[in-house]
């Protein structure tokens, strides 16, 4: 029973799948899931323009933050160099040179924090772009793959029709009938050949007299003849 039941299922299914191949169509559905990844393109490309502008910002940031480190550290040098020069007083020199430096030492921090940042950015958006190439890539193979799916399913449709209206044509018979046709067309050409053999062999009087008179000179005349040259004065 349960074998019973397992088969009816089974059949149920196949019945299931193939009405769905009835209903859907694949290249339909090709180019629904192309239209889909174009979509997935899209907002793909607009994260990664968001990814690289933040990245690009971090990095910005990041290099401002060094240039001002370094021009805190040239400040600093400036001050020592005119307290060496006696141009500035020494203490107030060193003091405005130690704020300095503190300056450019948060400065740098800031740009160190600021790079790793970046790079993490950075490498996100790499990742990003990556995977955007290859869905772009993806999408170009399959529409080109799509241009054939289309001209072979075209192709295999006509063949589909031409084949089933070919299979509905019975041919045999026409043949047959044809070959009827032909036997009778000869019986009729054997018979009107013979008909003509027959009035060919069969002279009429007014023939047979014409050919009498195209006997040559000497041949053997009847008594019927003899008696008319004799009454026409013919030897």
């Amino acid at each position: 029973m349960a074998s019973f039941f397992s088969r009816i299922f089974k059949l149920g299914q196949a019945e299931a799948h193939s009405a769905l191949d009835g209903l859907e169509d694949p290249i339909k559905m090709s180019e629904q899931g192309v239209r889909d990844l174009r979509k997935s393109l899209t907002e793909a490309m607009t994260s990664l323009a968001q990814v690289k502008s933040v990245a690009i910002r971090l990095k910005k940031d990041a290099d401002d933050h060094k240039r001002s480190a370094d021009e805190y550290e040239r400040k600093a040098m400036l001050l020592l160099q005119r307290a060496q020069a006696g141009s500035l007083d020494n203490a107030e020199a060193e003091q405005l040179a130690t704020t300095a430096l503190s300056k450019k030492d948060n400065a740098l921090a800031q740009s160190t924090s600021l790079a790793k940042d970046y790079a993490t950015q950075q490498a996100a958006a790499d990742r990003l772009q990556s995977k955007v190439d290859k869905l772009r890539r993806d999408i170009s193979r399959i529409d080109n793959e799509l241009v054939t799916l289309r001209a072979r399913a075209r192709t295999a449709d006509s063949m589909k029709k031409i084949n089933r209206q070919l299979a509905d044509v019975d041919s045999s018979s026409t043949l047959a009938m044809l070959e009827r046709m032909k036997n009778k067309v000869e019986e009729e050409e054997a018979l009107a050949h013979a008909y003509g053999e027959l009035s060919s062999g069969e002279d009429t009087e007014d023939q047979q007299i014409d050919k009498a008179l195209e006997l040559p000179a000497g041949s053997g005349d009847s008594d019927s003849l003899a008696a008319l040259k004799a009454k026409m004065g013919i030897e």
